[in-house]
Parts: structure tokens; C-alpha cells; sequence
């Protein structure tokens, strides 16, 4: 666990310290405000939805983009030889990068607080769907980072890692929408599937922990293939 946090702090201080990332987590704030500030849905039914409907797609992109140079900026640093030699676990170098990046994703969502609590002050809106719209969002954000570390580590290019999780991920995203175009047994497993109905589903309120469990598996399973993709640069 300590150097799971040595690594985690590491990789925190290389974010803090870029220009980049304070870049990206003014656009993220902005394109939220924008989304919560201008959607009717926020005057009407005094809720986030606006919000967490730009959110949750802007993070898309964003994730994989604040991912992308977790492991495949380490090969095009030649720093990964080092690392992998170094008397630590795969799966400690894996958790300590994925601890970082979902710290930094939770100060940029701490940021976006302004938001429900600007509600709070002007109106009266159901404390139930802001927290699990926040919930909602926090799961999502966490599934999006761990298939994008996945990514970064299938390459040493961190465009290519860019590519290759935004893809990932926006297959997940839709394959809602394809389900309701192919309909039957076949269309309600590809609706089971994607990332934007259990989202919208706690970003209503509704908690169901389907959802929960999904997106907790979900990244799991592609930490875990995150490992075995670290694993298998040692045998190359």
C-alpha cells in the first residue's frame, strides 16, 4: 500500500505541476457551467440534469485525454523499463497512476459544487437527485479512467492511447441507442450495456444498485486488464 501511494502522489504532483491540466479543468468547468447554466431544465424543475448531461459526455474525452500519458508517456519517456524493474508490483504501479487520476477527477467535481449549491441558495430542489447525480457521475468518471489507463497501456503513443479509449468508450455510450434500433432479447442486453442509461437513471434519483454494481465491475475488469497488459511488456 506505501508504494501504492508513493506512486499515486508521484503521479498527482506531475498533474498539479502541468500547465495542461489546469487548462483542461477550467474547460471542464466551463462547459459544465455553460450546460447547467443555459439548459431549461435547471429554471424548471430547479435540478442538475443540465449539468450532468454535459458532464457525463464532455468526460468522454476528457478522461481518456487525462489518462492517456499514465503508462504510454512513461514508454515515450523511456522511463518504463525503469519503472518495471523497480522492486514494485505491477498492480501497485497500476493502482498508484489510477489513485491519481481519480483524485485529480474529484477536484475538478469538487469544483462544479457551485453548481447545486447556487440551487440550494436561489431555490428548493430535491437534495435526493443531486446526490446521486454526483454519485452517478463519480462512478462514470472512475469507469471511464480505468479504460483509459487500459488503453495507455496497450501503447507507446499517447495519441494512439487517446484514440483507442475515446473509441472504447464511446461504443459503451451507444450501445443504448443501438439497442433500441435492434429491439428484442438482443436489444435489451446492449441497453443493460451502456454507460448513459444507468447514468441517467441516478441522475433522476432513482438509486438502484444495478448500476453501481455494473460500473464498480467495470472498472475492476479493466484494471485487472490493465495488470495483465503491464505483465506482458516484461516477457517482450
Amino acid at each position: 500500500m506505501k508504494r501504492t501511494l508513493v506512486i499515486a502522489g508521484k503521479e498527482l504532483r506531475a498533474y498539479l505541476s502541468s500547465p495542461w491540466a489546469y487548462v483542461v479543468t477550467a474547460a471542464f468547468v466551463a462547459v459544465t457551467g455553460y450546460g447547467f447554466a443555459w439548459n431549461p431544465i435547471t429554471e424548471w424543475q430547479t435540478s442538475i440534469q443540465g449539468f450532468l448531461g454535459w458532464a457525463g459526455f464532455f468526460l468522454l474525452f476528457l478522461a481518456p485525454a487525462m489518462s492517456m500519458r499514465l503508462l504510454a508517456g512513461e514508454e515515450e519517456a523511456g522511463t518504463m523499463e525503469m519503472l518495471l524493474t523497480a522492486p514494485v508490483k505491477d498492480r501497485e504501479i497500476v493502482m498508484g497512476k489510477y489513485l491519481a487520476s481519480l483524485v485529480f477527477l474529484g477536484l475538478m467535481l469538487g469544483l462544479t459544487l457551485y453548481f447545486p449549491l447556487l440551487l440550494f441558495w436561489f431555490g428548493d430542489p430535491d437534495p435526493g437527485p443531486v446526490f446521486t447525480g454526483y454519485l452517478g457521475l463519480g462512478l462514470l468518471g472512475a469507469v471511464f479512467l480505468a479504460v483509459g489507463l487500459f488503453a495507455s497501456s496497450l501503447t507507446a503513443n499517447q495519441v494512439v492511447a487517446f484514440v483507442v479509449g475515446s473509441a472504447i468508450l464511446v461504443i459503451l455510450w451507444y450501445t443504448g441507442q443501438a439497442g433500441n434500433v435492434i429491439g428484442g432479447t438482443a436489444g435489451e442486453v446492449l441497453r443493460s450495456l451502456s454507460f448513459s442509461g444507468s447514468f441517467s437513471e441516478l441522475g433522476r434519483g432513482i438509486l438502484d444498485f444495478r448500476p453501481i454494481a455494473y460500473d464498480l465491475t467495470l472498472i475492476v475488469l479493466f484494471l485487472f486488464l490493465t495488470v495483465r497488459s503491464l505483465e506482458s511488456r516484461r516477457w517482450r
